[in-house]
């Protein structure tokens, strides 16, 4: 593998190329027109404009992007995670293109993609889900006899949804009602699928996922887990590891437990097992996400482990660099995503950063998009860094990432690092007892 075409932007595309560099592997990045002064552009090998500045026009473009791999005879194609990620449709095209995907088979990524055929294979797999429907309802008084079975609260999802779009709370029949039609229609416009579903609501519930890792030869590992409870409208704000929550005993049922469900679709490369779990520490596959996190620095910072050249040496027909046995976790890792948002209306801030000092140290890690100078645009994602914090201890850690956020310096533009602020002071965040409510109802009114 000589040369690898990385399809995203920002802050994933500097770390993918970071890596592939490093193993000696040239790299072809591609970029909208609002991009083309991002550091990623520079960063790469050769950079090939791929289109104009939304979404729909560039990076989401996938017989243009793969016209431009089959131009650069790259070898293979990372997606990083979001835009063509998790399509199946694009991995396999790429696949008979002759050009390796980075990532799980096609037909893996099509079944954990569908909420509802992923319950079914989990079931029979014999990993516990969260009790509702395994099918898709019909009609809505087919949607209230259920969830009159289960009992309110319960949550109504579309079965081809994601990144909490999709979802609606209901407390009662009157609201479950109220949601249904304009559920499915915002199912179908999202995801081309009114298909939905009833899963029971959990409440104060903890949301926590397990990393595993697959190669083409049939061994599958866990590398520990990752709480991503701190969330607000189901959106991930900061993730840790270990979870302060999960007994031992727990915590060793769930990794058995994420590597069964990842043997039942024979999965390769990268992906992560997403559970959760109520205050007695039942736990319930939630979904499969099938590709590399967000949050995957979390996971390297108490290995030690490189996850990208992992997913290449996999992509490219190698075993596993490790066994279970021998991959092991260290310390303490904590992750916070700094977004260009204003800190009390929590809406997009886009704009020139004027000033942009970091003060990392050792235990502190940055993967950001972005230099001084540039331009966050209101096009894509306004997520500017993912800083990364580790300590010997849960409260070392937290430690760091205070003093970290009362010097960093960003000016031109508003971000949620108040925010921050206010989580490591508040004393439930501190002791570990936080649940999927904290935010609405500890600091976000």
């Amino acid at each position: 593998m000589r040369k690898i075409l990385i399809a995203n932007r920002g802050e994933i595309a500097l770390r993918i190329i970071k890596t592939c560099h490093e193993m000696g592997i040239e790299t072809i990045a591609i970029y909208s027109d609002a991009d083309k002064e991002m550091p990623f552009v520079k960063a790469a090998t050769k950079a090939v404009c791929v289109g104009e500045p939304p979404v729909n026009k560039s990076y989401l473009q996938a017989d243009k992007i793969l016209e431009i791999a089959k131009s650069e005879k790259v070898d293979a194609i990372h997606p990083g995670y979001g835009f063509l990620s998790e399509n199946a449709k694009f991995a396999e095209q790429a696949m008979n293109e002759g050009i390796i995907f980075i990532g799980p088979k096609s037909k893996t990524i099509e079944l954990m993609g569908d909420k509802i055929v992923s319950r079914q294979t989990m079931e029979k797999a014999g990993v516990p889900v969260v009790p509702g429907s395994s099918f898709g309802l019909k009609t809505v008084d087919e949607a209230c006899k259920l969830a009159d079975e289960i009992g309110y609260p319960v949550m109504l999802k579309a079965s081809g949804g994601g990144g909490g779009i999709g979802m609606v709370m209901c407390e009662n029949e009157q609201a479950l009602i109220r949601s249904y039609d304009s559920t499915k229609s915002r199912a179908m416009a999202y995801f081309g699928s009114e298909e939905v579903f009833i899963e029971k609501y959990i409440a104060e519930s903890r949301h926590v996922e397990v990393q595993v890792f697959g190669d083409q030869t049939g061994n599958i590992v866990h590398l520990f887990e990752r709480d991503c409870s701190i969330q607000r409208r189901h959106q991930k704000v900061v993730e840790e590891s270990p979870s302060p929550f999960l007994s031992d005993e727990v915590r060793n049922k769930m990794f058995e437990t994420a590597v069964k469900a990842a043997r039942a679709v024979d999965y390769v490369n990268a992906g992560t097992i997403e559970f959760i779990v109520d205050e007695q520490e039942n736990f319930y596959f939630l979904e499969m996400n099938t590709r590399l996190q967000v949050e995957h620095p979390v996971t390297e910072m108490i290995t030690g482990l490189d996850l990208v050249k992992w997913q290449i040496l996999v992509a490219r027909g190698e075993t596993l660099p490790l066994m279970q046995t021998e991959i092991n976790s260290s310390g303490n890792a904590i992750e916070f995503r700094l977004y260009a948002e204003d800190p009390v209306r929590f809406l997009p801030s886009p704009g020139k950063i004027t000033t942009l000092n970091w003060n990392e140290t050792e235990d502190v890690r940055v993967d950001s998009g972005y230099e001084e100078g540039g331009t966050v645009t209101p096009f894509y994602d306004p997520m500017i860094a993912k800083c990364i914090f580790h300590g010997d201890t849960r409260q070392e850690a937290l430690a760091s990432a205070e003093n970290f956020f009362k010097h960093v310096q960003i000016e031109g533009i508003k971000t949620n690092a108040p925010l921050f602020l206010n989580i490591l002071a508040n004393e439930d965040f501190q002791n570990g007892s936080y649940t999927t409510s904290f935010l609405t109802k500890k600091l976000v009114k």
